[in-house]
């Protein structure tokens, strides 16, 4: 490419001639010309080998047909751990990634063990005693005076009491009972109420129930019990038994019994008084039942602790009206 560079310019007619008197110009320095090859370009890479195939699995035998494998079930796949509440710093242990399983229900404690009965009242009876009365009252609109007794006797083991009162145009009554003597005080057997006929009640202890004459519904036995004769001598063993334990306010209930039905009478103990009775002054502690329903009866009682505390006056007063108060006048 130079070569004919070159003749192309050895063949372009000068502009001016040098003039014959100039010296000659010296001969041209040679023009030296060297190829210059590009080297060649690398190769491109060879493909990579193929890769050998595999080796083909020895043929296992068939298998039986009455012993086929089962195929494994797929490993279940773990539940991603549930986000927790940051936990307070352990210092002894690593925190366990897993949630820990809730642990079962605690079972309900146990029941506590019934509570034992609460002892029974100590009872200290009466000396057996005949008690004489004067009584007064009104029936039926009309007033009356008359003679009373109560008879109390007992051995320790077995009781009776009687009460009787008659009177001019009014006619006597009388009511007895008879029984136990336990521990806890009187266990009444027969109650007796006569006035005209004889009403009773009975108490079957087997049972546990109270029978009734009058063809009236049975009632239950409840511990305790006493009649509308033995309740007022069951007080008096109560308070000569532990009068501290009976201060002004106190209530004694008592399930009670007359020949007809039963129901609790619950006696207020009032305070000591001071009576002046047919046979002498002297002071005397008043207990008051309160009706609690409309035709229930009145009771006051009064007991002596100079007698054992057995009463030295009685008042009744019935929802009609009618009113009996014996006043004690004599002891035998």
């Amino acid at each position: 490419m130079l070569a004919v560079h070159l003749a192309a310019l050895e063949g372009v007619p000068g502009g001016w001639s040098p003039s014959a008197d100039a010296a000659p110009p010296p001969p041209p320095p040679p023009f030296l010309t060297r190829t210059i090859r590009p080297p060649p370009p690398p190769p491109p890479p060879a493909p990579p080998a193929p890769r050998p195939p595999p080796p083909r699995p020895a043929p296992r035998p068939a298998p039986e047909p009455a012993a086929a494998p089962e195929t494994p079930p797929a490993p279940a796949a773990e539940p991603a751990p549930a986000e927790q509440a940051p936990a307070p710093l352990d210092t002894t242990a690593a925190a366990d990634p897993a949630p820990a399983p809730a642990p079962p229900p605690a079972e309900p404690p146990p029941a506590p063990p019934p509570e034992a009965p609460a002892p029974a009242a100590p009872v200290r009876l009466p000396d057996s005693r005949r008690l004489l009365f004067d009584a007064s009252g009104e029936v039926k609109g009309f007033s009356y005076s008359a003679r009373a007794e109560l008879s109390w006797q007992h051995d320790g083991s077995r009781y009776r009491a009687r009460q009787e009162i008659g009177a001019f145009l009014v006619g006597s009554r009388s009511q007895t009972s008879e029984g136990t003597v336990t521990p806890q005080g009187l266990a009444p057997v027969r109650f007796a109420d006569k006035t005209r006929s004889e009403r009773a009640a009975h108490f079957d202890y087997d049972r546990g129930k109270v029978v009734f004459s009058a063809n009236t519904p049975e009632a239950p036995l409840l511990p305790g019990t006493q009649d509308r004769l033995s309740v007022f001598l069951q007080l008096s063993g109560l308070l000569a038994a532990d009068p501290g334990r009976y201060p002004v306010g106190a209530q004694i209930s008592i399930p009670t019994v007359s020949a007809r039905d039963a129901e609790t009478w619950v006696f207020v103990v009032e305070g000591q008084e001071q009576l002046d009775l047919p046979a002498g002054g002297g002071m005397a502690w008043k207990l008051a039942r309160a009706p609690r329903k409309p035709h229930d009866m009145r009771a006051e009682i009064w007991l002596a602790p100079d007698l054992g505390y057995l009463p030295v006056r009685i008042r009744l007063e019935q929802s009609s009206g009618d009113v009996a108060d014996l006043k004690l006048r004599a002891v035998e």
